[in-house]
């Protein structure tokens, strides 16, 4: 039997990329925040970021309930191979039109080169299953700061 090798949070997401406390108002100003985040960490335009995210949510929404989001795109014009997750807390939840439809306040957006576009086939799944338990969720939202935050998620 094949062993499964165990997800690591850290694989793909970094202490920059994790943000605490962010003051944000709507769905459009989360995933531009994502953006500026993630461009910087693969060193490619916000606007490549952005438009990956959109397009995915325009195709139905990632806000999975809970008060929380997975957003998710490809990069179909990166040069970058790496996989780069940004993890947001809000300071207050927003609107995100959510399968439940209450407001979002967690958000964990992965982008994937369109090479390695399989890889999140497999985490979103694992993203999703370590972010419904809701002791987790509790000790995220109350999280004093961006070192916190990121402990809490990659332990």
């Amino acid at each position: 039997m094949k062993s499964e090798k165990k997800f690591l949070f850290s694989s793909i997401l970094t202490p920059s990329c994790t943000l605490n406390n962010i003051h944000c108002t709507s769905k459009k100003r989360a995933l531009e925040i994502i953006s500026n985040v993630a461009a910087i960490e693969l060193n490619i335009s916000k606007n490549i970021v952005f438009n990956s995210l959109k397009t995915r949510e325009k195709v139905g929404t990632t806000g999975i309930g809970g008060g929380i989001a997975i957003p998710h795109g490809k990069l179909n014009n990166s040069n970058s191979s790496d996989v780069v997750g940004v993890f947001l807390h809000l300071e207050k939840p927003i609107p995100f039109d959510t399968l439940d439809n209450n407001f979002v306040d967690l958000l964990f957006a992965i982008l994937v080169p369109s090479q390695k576009c399989t890889i999140h086939l497999h985490t979103l799944p694992i993203i999703a299953k370590r972010l419904a338990n809701q002791d987790l969720c509790r000790r995220l939202r109350s999280a004093k700061s961006n070192k916190e935050l990121y402990e809490v998620i990659t332990e």
